[in-house]
């Protein structure tokens, strides 16, 4: 479990965030949404421990984030950046490996490549194995870095018996993907947390759409606060989408599946 408990960061002496409280249990996928600006990769940062909030607390399963040492920290949490640039010339197989090095002390095994060949193929990659990945498309390596931060988090953690929650963190996981490749890394990354049973994923999406077929629960955040939470039904209304986004819409049901589908009109509020 991850529990985020009134968390709050400052940047030049404003709130970035402020005062978020999230919960998100093993097996459920959480989208995170909300205008530019509105805190949401800031938020994914804390979560992550790569910057330190000014007040509030981080719990991962049931201990404060901080106090989890680096490497047991990276086989319970992976993340995986808006950005991953990599200049060297090696393999999608190669870097899809790098997720495994938080579970070994030096070599890696025969194990940890069938994982990562098992995360590239669910990712829709496996072709990519003997690519090299500078000469990819865009597109490419975000579905081999996807695979990587899978591989990372294959293997359950445990601690006195007891199986520990796993987080998959996404920040804007299909702003490189064509249609097809949209769909299917979120579909991959709801199959993964739903097979594994204790993994819990968390999406910064900017597609309301995205986010109502494919999220348990939807965050909306505004000027760093949280604006609506609850199930894509409950936060996906008319009212707070055009109040949070500024923009009419219309909302309806989507006809395969009756999740929300969200239709902006064509001329923005002003």
């Amino acid at each position: 479990m991850l529990s985020l408990r009134a968390l709050t960061f400052r940047a030049a002496g404003r709130a970035l965030v402020d005062a978020v409280s999230l919960s998100v249990a093993p097996g459920e996928v959480v989208a995170v949404a909300g205008p530019n600006g509105a805190g949401k990769s800031t938020l994914l940062r804390l979560m992550a421990g790569e910057i330190e909030a000014a007040q509030g607390d981080i719990v991962l399963n049931g201990r404060p984030l901080h106090r989890w040492r680096a490497q047991e920290r990276a086989r319970m949490l992976a993340v995986l950046p808006q950005e991953s640039r990599l200049a060297f010339a090696f393999t999608g197989l190669e870097v899809a490996l790098f997720g495994r090095y938080p579970h070994r002390a030096g070599v890696l095994a025969r194990e940890d490549r069938q994982i990562a060949m098992a995360a590239l193929a669910l990712t829709d990659a496996a072709h990519l194995a003997d690519r090299d990945f500078t000469t990819l498309s865009g597109g490419e390596k975000a579905r081999v870095q996807l695979a990587r931060v899978l591989a990372q988090l294959w293997t359950p953690c445990e601690m006195a018996g007891t199986r520990l929650t796993r987080l998959l963190l996404l920040d804007e996981p299909t702003a490189a993907l064509d249609l097809k490749h949209q769909h299917a890394t979120l579909a991959a990354a709801r199959r993964f947390a739903q097979a594994q049973g204790d993994v819990g994923v968390i999406a910064v999406l900017h597609d309301l759409n995205l986010a109502a077929q494919y999220a348990d629960r939807v965050l909306l955040m505004r000027a760093g606060a949280v604006a609506a939470q609850g199930t894509p039904r409950e936060v996906l209304t008319r009212n707070q989408v055009e109040e949070i986004f500024d923009i009419r819409v219309r909302v309806l049901r989507h006809p395969l599946g009756g999740t929300p589908l969200i239709a902006a009109a064509t001329d923005a509020r002003t």
